[in-house]
């Protein structure tokens, strides 16, 4: 019994202690952040709160555990958002990306006008380096407050920098959330209709495909090759399946001659479908596995799974499938989205590519390609822990007056290059969904338990008094007034979509916690792409901000 109330008591340092504290933390926190309120719940966030009641209480984790379990943390969450949102993160960026950066500049500039404006008016009653701990709490940026602390000589500046800091932060994660609240009601916007956009857009622009029959009515092309037809009609489109005069369905090559009167089976592009129309003739309906014809039961169409890592990276027209296999492929369902199965097109792990042949043919490619689900769900952790030790190494690397990506910037831009170009160094970044979330929750609850543990031993004394209260106070203008100017320019100005502007303003702010709540309360991973995407560019010049100010006041 005195054992265990030993492992309970606040001030034990012991690994099981410090186990027990980070699995009620951690476990609490998520079981209060699912209670709603008018709808409304923090989530994970909650986690940060019961951290910093647990160290109010008394109860402490070993500084270098915690400092370790925090980066770490940090670390994963960052590196699993940048594997599953960096193919997105390169296509965001030539559409909006450079309108979502200069939001987010703007938005840096505001926070430090602000608070270079509150040191103007109080500078009698404080100093530079508590409002740079304060801004630094206030906009969630724990890299900006490492590196202003690094720039002073004086112990006494740094550590009242870091209550500045932790007395700012917490209202600054609510800061965020109530932004994207007020903005949310300002605008009266409705998630559903903001996914259904999203969504339309993506259509639109990823050309999805349309599989349709045309009859060739036009003498033009009768007697020309789908070579020649390729020539003819300049855009990407597959023939699949060809229904002869005679009622003889084939699987057509690239030599094969087309004639009048006959059914071509196609896979276009549908802005192309007009030219279509035009060039060959009207669509018909057809089921083509309903085996009306002669031998139309022996051509069926089917997907197979890629699961076999040699084929991570292989172009779809170096497979050569009509020659290897006697068969076409049409489309690739790519997370969920069809790709028009273009000679070009790099295949990835977990794309499932749609073939039409006979069904021996298919058998022989699918066993080749791999089909089988049961590979997908054992985790590439090769990839993930070469991805980190790249990041941390990326990270650590000086960029100019001692200022680094750091801890979290470095592993965040080494998941976006090698979930994008990860084929051309054999690296499988395929991760499971429930795997990608199983990363990205264990990260943020260890790094929001450390935090709030870690501030929660002098939060009291620190804000409950009027000096902290003031703080509390300053950071909270800093955090909320540019939040809710740049949401109203982002939406009422430039019409961006809602669930981009909560990733902007959780990536403007560097926010781990605020991109948890809008990815939670979504459902949509957009929220993260738009936090990949400012993300970069905003870590470096809070960093660089941090920094300035403090010499600046020197």
């Amino acid at each position: 019994m005195d054992y265990i109330v030993k492992l309970l008591s606040p001030d034990n340092y012991d690994l099981a202690a410090t186990l027990i504290l980070y699995s009620f933390v951690i476990a609490a926190g998520i079981f209060i952040g699912k209670l709603k309120i008018k709808g409304i719940s923090l989530g994970v966030t909650f986690v940060l709160f019961v951290g910093i009641v647990m160290g109010q209480l008394g109860y402490v984790v070993d500084p270098a555990i915690l400092k370790f379990v925090r980066e770490f943390g940090l670390i994963i969450f960052i590196f699993a958002i940048g594997l599953q949102v960096g193919p997105g993160f390169f296509s965001a960026f030539k559409t909006g990306g450079v309108r979502l950066n200069m939001l987010a500049v703007l938005g840096i500039f505001l926070n430090v006008a602000i608070a270079v404006g509150i040191y103007f008016i109080y500078r009698d009653e404080t100093s530079m380096d508590v409002i740079v701990g304060v801004m630094s709490g206030a906009v969630t940026n724990t890299p900006g407050l490492a590196a202003a602390q690094q720039t002073l000589n004086d112990p006494q500046a740094i550590n009242t920098m870091s209550m500045g800091y932790a007395a700012a932060y917490p209202l600054g994660v609510v800061g965020i959330i109530a932004a994207m609240l007020v903005v949310k009601t300002i605008f009266k916007i409705k998630i559903e209709d903001e996914i259904k956009q999203i969504e339309e857009d993506q259509e639109k622009n990823q050309l999805k495909p349309l599989v349709l029959t045309f009859k060739v009515a036009n003498k033009l092309i009768a007697g020309k090759n789908l070579v020649q037809l390729h020539d003819i009609i300049k855009c990407n489109f597959v023939v699949s399946r060809l229904k002869r005069a005679d009622g003889t369905v084939e699987i057509p090559t690239s030599q094969t001659i087309l004639q009048e009167g006959e059914l071509m089976r196609i896979a276009l592009s549908s802005q192309d479908l007009h030219s279509f129309h035009a060039m060959i003739g009207p669509e018909v309906d057809l089921d083509w596995e309903a085996g009306e014809t002669n031998n139309a039961a022996e051509v069926v169409s089917r997907r197979i799974l890629v699961t076999k890592s040699e084929y991570n990276g292989v172009a779809l027209g170096s497979l050569r499938l009509h020659n290897g296999y006697h068969l076409n492929a049409t489309r690739v369902n790519r997370a969920g989205v069809d790709l028009l199965a273009t000679s070009n097109l790099r295949l990835q792990m977990g794309d499932r590519v749609t073939v039409v042949g006979e069904l021996d043919d298919i058998n022989r490619l699918a066993e080749k390609m791999g089909n089988s689900m049961k590979r997908l769900n054992q985790p590439n952790l090769i990839t993930i822990f070469v991805g980190i030790l790249l990041g941390i190494i990326l990270g650590s690397i000086k960029l100019g007056f001692d200022l680094k990506l750091g801890l979290a910037g470095g592993p965040l831009v080494v998941a976006i290059l090698l979930s994008r170009f990860g084929y051309k160094l054999k690296l499988v970044t395929y991760t499971s969904s429930s795997a990608s979330l199983m990363l990205r929750e264990l990260g943020i609850c260890l790094f929001l338990a450390s935090v709030g543990i870690a501030a929660g031993s002098n939060f009291y004394q620190t804000v409950f008094n009027p000096t902290g209260a003031q703080w509390v106070l300053w950071g909270f203008l800093i955090t909320f007034i540019p939040l809710v100017i740049v949401g109203i320019i982002a939406r009422g100005v430039y019409k961006i979509n809602f669930l981009s502007i909560s990733g902007l303003m959780s990536g403007g702010y560097t926010d781990p916690p605020a991109l948890a709540y809008a990815g939670n309360s979504t459902g949509s991973d957009t929220p993260a792409v738009a936090y990949s995407t400012v993300y970069p560019l905003t870590m470096f010049l809070r960093v660089v901000a941090a920094q300035v100010m403090i010499l600046c006041a020197m």
